[in-house]
């Protein structure tokens, strides 16, 4: 059986990746995870693809033990696995409540490192494994440390592991989008620690860039050409000029 697994498929740009994928890709099911249960029985309704149901936690042990067993259990041919599930939160690291950093780590890391690891056994060649990660992955982020730190492991992460997995002819993107309009500011913006938004994008828009890079073979997809600019300085000017010019941009 020929499948995808999505994660963080119950909004924003993992619902995304579902309908998109359901339209340019052979699949005979598609595997969609996140805790709100209602919106993926809502996205299973608009999607002709088959849609199989997982209502879990990923920063809980035993939803990744669930994931595993059915796994074993099934033996499908994972074609595409795309880690969208994460989010993130603005602000003061000092303020910041210890909860919500630890769950930032761990759903936004240990959930994309342990999804990846059980999910690889059963794909083959040709599979290709999407990694939703963040403009902030290329430099480090005052007021935004944390969530930036989350995205420059995942940055580093899929495209050692893209160069590991050549071999078995397996590719790794990581996609690493902008501002972009979705629920993720429901949760991020508690205050107005943030105040400059150059440009925002739209899930299609980033999505679809996504998915042509990778049948392009790249291992980092950036949607936008300003943006693409914006991460050719930032590698090229020091750190700490890129951080001096954030902080003003920000007022701080």
């Amino acid at each position: 059986m020929k499948i995808a697994v999505i994660t963080g498929a119950s909004s924003g740009m993992g619902r995304e990746f579902v309908l998109q994928l359901s339209k340019t890709e052979d699949l005979e099911e598609i595997w969609v995870i996140a805790r709100r249960r209602e919106r993926l029985e809502e996205l299973s309704a608009i999607v002709e693809t088959p849609i199989r149901i997982l209502s879990m936690d990923l920063t809980d042990r035993e939803s990744m033990d669930t994931y595993r067993d059915l796994l074993k259990a099934e033996k499908p041919d994972v074609k595409i696995l795309v880690n969208a599930s994460g989010f993130g939160k603005f602000g003061s690291f000092e303020e910041m409540d210890y909860d919500a950093i630890m769950n930032m780590i761990d759903l936004n890391d240990k959930a994309y490192v342990a999804m990846t690891y059980l999910t690889l056994p059963y794909m083959h060649e040709g599979a290709e494994i999407y990694q939703l990660d963040s403009l902030s992955s290329f430099q480090p982020v005052p007021y935004i440390n944390v969530y930036g730190a989350t995205k420059a492991f995942v940055l580093s992460f899929s495209r050692a592991l893209n160069v590991e997995l050549k071999k078995r002819k397996i590719r790794v993107m990581a996609v690493c989008p902008g501002w972009v309009r979705t629920e993720f500011f429901d949760r991020a913006v508690v205050d107005d620690t943030i105040q400059y938004y150059n440009k925002f994008f739209t899930p299609e828009q980033v999505i679809r860039r996504a998915i042509r890079d990778m049948k392009k073979g790249k291992d980092v997809s950036v949607c936008g050409f300003s943006i693409r600019v914006q991460v050719f300085f930032t590698k090229l000017l020091p750190h700490r000029l890129v951080m001096k010019i954030w902080c003003r941009q920000q007022k701080k």
